[in-house]
Order: C-alpha cells, then sequence, then structure tokens
C-alpha cells in the first residue's frame, strides 16, 4: 500500500480529531456531580451516637448473603483495626481516640459512593457506574480484572478475590437493589442508635450542619465527606480528629476524575488510530525511498539505479 502527502496529512487529521473528541469533558462531569449532590440518596454517620454494636455488619452480611462477621460479641475484635473485605463490606473500628466525654468513639467504614467515583473514572469497560439514586454500582459482567479501580479509590475500598478461580471486585452497593424498592440500605435499617441516618444527601446535610451549630462544643465543626474527593454520599459527624476514626485528612476537595479525564481519554486514540497513523509514516517514508531513480543501498555500498 502507497499512500501520497495528501493522503498521509488526511489520516493525520482524522487521528488528532479523533484525540480532541475522546477527551472527556471536566466540566461535563462536575455539573453531573453537582447535580447527584442534590437529587441523591446520602448515608450520614453520627460517630457520637455509634456504640459499636456492629448490628450495621450483621445486616449488610445478610443482605448481601456473605459470611456472618468474624467474632461477633466479642468486643476484643476492637483492639485491632479492621478492613472490609471480600466477605465484608462494611466494618465497625473503634477510634484511636475517646470522646469529648471520655467514651470511646466507634466508626463504621464501607464505600463511600462519591459523587465523581475516582474507581468509575479509572474503569474502562465502565464496570463501575455511578447512579443518579447515588450507589456506584459494579457489573461483574463488564470487568476486565485490571484492577485500576483499587488503585483509583482515595479510599482503598474495591477488593479483588484473589481466592477464587474466576475473581471479580467486591464492594458495598449501597444496597441498590432496596433503594429500588424504596427502601434504605440494610446497615442503617439495622441502626438502633440513631448513628446511621438515610435520606436525600441535601437534607442530611441539613440535618448534619443544624446538629453542629446547635452543639458548637460538642462536634467538629465540619462534616467529612461534603466536599472531600469532590463530595461523597456517605458522609461522617465527629467529635473526635477524623483521621482518629480512620479517615483520610489530605484528600482535597477536588474530585479524582479530574486528575485522570485528560490521560483516560486519549486511550481509545492510543488503541484505535495511533497504530494506522504509524502505519501510515512508514508507508509514505517507504514509499518517498522506493521512487523510481532513488539510490539503494547494497553491503553498505550506495548504488544508483
Amino acid at each position: 500500500m502507497k499512500i501520497d502527502r495528501r493522503g498521509f496529512l488526511k489520516l493525520a487529521g482524522m487521528a488528532g480529531a479523533a484525540a480532541v473528541v475522546g477527551v472527556p469533558s471536566a466540566a461535563r462531569a462536575q455539573q453531573e456531580g453537582a447535580a447527584a449532590s442534590v437529587e441523591a440518596n446520602g448515608l450520614l454517620v453520627d460517630t457520637t451516637l455509634c456504640v459499636g454494636c456492629r448490628g450495621c455488619e450483621v445486616a449488610c452480611s445478610e443482605q448481601n448473603e456473605l459470611p456472618a462477621p468474624e467474632s461477633c460479641g466479642d468486643r476484643a475484635i476492637f483492639d485491632h483495626q479492621r478492613t472490609t473485605s471480600p466477605t465484608s463490606f462494611t466494618v465497625v473500628n473503634r477510634a484511636t481516640a475517646p470522646g469529648k466525654d471520655g467514651v470511646a468513639r466507634y466508626s463504621k467504614t464501607q464505600c463511600m459512593h462519591c459523587l465523581e467515583p475516582a474507581c468509575a473514572s479509572a474503569c474502562l469497560a465502565r464496570a463501575l457506574d455511578k447512579t443518579p439514586q447515588g450507589p456506584v454500582v459494579y457489573h461483574p459482567e463488564r470487568c476486565l480484572g485490571c484492577r485500576y479501580c483499587m488503585v483509583a479509590c482515595p479510599f482503598e475500598i474495591p477488593r479483588f478475590e484473589y481466592e477464587k478461580a474466576a475473581p471479580v471486585i467486591s464492594k458495598c452497593q449501597f444496597c441498590a437493589s432496596r433503594q429500588k424498592e424504596g427502601k434504605g440500605p440494610a446497615c442503617a435499617e439495622a441502626c438502633s442508635t440513631g448513628a446511621l441516618s438515610f435520606g436525600k444527601r441535601a437534607d442530611l446535610l441539613e440535618t448534619a450542619k443544624t446538629r453542629i451549630y446547635q452543639n458548637p462544643d460538642k462536634y467538629v465543626h465540619h462534616v467529612f465527606g461534603e466536599h472531600e474527593v469532590g463530595g461523597t454520599s456517605v458522609m461522617y459527624l465527629a467529635d473526635v480528629a477524623f483521621e482518629k476514626l480512620g479517615l483520610r485528612g489530605d484528600l482535597g476537595y477536588k474530585g479524582y476524575p479530574e486528575y485522570t479525564q485528560g490521560a483516560l481519554g486519549i486511550v481509545p486514540f492510543v488503541m484505535t488510530l495511533w497504530p494506522p497513523l504509524l502505519m501510515g509514516l512508514y508507508t509514505f517514508a517507504k514509499g518517498r525511498d522506493e521512487k523510481p531513480g532513488a539510490p539503494t543501498t547494497e553491503g553498505g555500498e550506495v548504488k544508483h539505479g
């Protein structure tokens, strides 16, 4: 195949245009995240009301047909910090410092269901998807097994089933199926102390800020998850530093997809148009070298036809 100068320029122009079109719009992602913050459901965790009963763990396991939580009823479980796993979508830990009243504080850990989820942004197959209702759901039938979501998540939540022959990613789904039926998450319904509140995210924010306003000496004057990484559907109130609850304090307010959209947008271009562009360059160069009368080399000597 030969290509002339005009054909080569056309191919290069098409590739460049495709690269521009392939880059996702950060502004659009921000607008969608803002809309989700108003319309989506959320979960408010008031750690001053949690007593560490772990009823939420039991309810989560039953709802998702997972093994019963380890050491149920044994308070010694709080002697070490636990993380979520393929068989535990939510875990309760004791804070590393007591509350202002000297009483131990507890906090549950689960997927934060970010408004602009980094895991979904990093997933090339859209196996992770943010729904309008709030949950970030996982579609195992789409998963490529790349595990980019595990690297991207600032909360280190997605887990990989390494021990299975056909492994998939596992994490809290925010009881998306229950929400479609008009119900709340199993963990929130099982909470008997009021530490977990489910509802519209905007309403929960108002509730959280009202509690802070009415009890200025009790709470930390911040709602964790209101702005962190662009906002999350799961938010926290506390009377101790959030870092004492195992929550990161260095996340910033910028949505993580904004850091990756430009790079990920180039992937379709690289995978589909870059190879033919390189082939075009090779063919164009080869065609010039093979012009009649052009000098050729043989045995290190230049010969003229």
